[in-house]
């Protein structure tokens, strides 16, 4: 794909880490919501999802478009890098608190369960981290915190990574 060196080159600069947390998610969710989910500018550059999750203060419902990648099986793998600032964004708080999830891509919902993966596992999905986000271990590095990285198993589907 001849986008993701400029992708990846842009994505370590420091003005993309300070403006996109701000602007990004606001023109994804606006763009699905005018187009009826059949339009996601990220889209165009790195393969993205909108993630449904209910906030553990309020309950209520919140929307986050993510970079993803899905499995052969429908499963998906995010990772919570939140351009690799200083604290976990707020979705992934949510999956720790309510794992049960909805992922939509092309208009299509699917109802998912998110399990975290220990550090430890997170070599075993590196191919794939680097897929959804080539700038992953830039924004690990930047930050001093562990990066979630959350399996997302469709309902009905069976166990997640860890077998349990």
């Amino acid at each position: 794909m001849t986008i993701r060196p400029l992708v990846t080159r842009i994505g370590r600069t420091r003005a993309f880490t300070t403006l996109a947390p701000h602007l990004l998610p606001r023109v994804d969710r606006a763009a699905h919501r005018l187009t009826g989910g059949r339009w996601l500018p990220s889209r165009a550059l790195l393969p993205t999802v909108m993630l449904v999750t209910t906030g553990h203060r309020s309950g209520l419902a919140r929307t986050t478009a993510l970079c993803a990648h899905r499995f052969a099986d429908g499963s998906w793998l995010v990772a919570a890098t939140n351009f690799g600032r200083p604290h976990h964004p707020a979705w992934s708080t949510n999956l720790l608190h309510a794992p049960h999830a909805v992922v939509v891509t092309n208009r299509e919902r699917h109802p998912v369960t998110a399990e975290l993966l220990p550090v430890n596992r997170l070599p075993e999905y590196r191919q794939q981290l680097l897929c959804i986000l080539p700038v992953f271990d830039d924004y690990a590095a930047r930050t001093a915190r562990d990066i979630r990285v959350f399996y997302l198993t469709p309902l009905g589907l069976g166990a997640g990574p860890s077998g349990g």
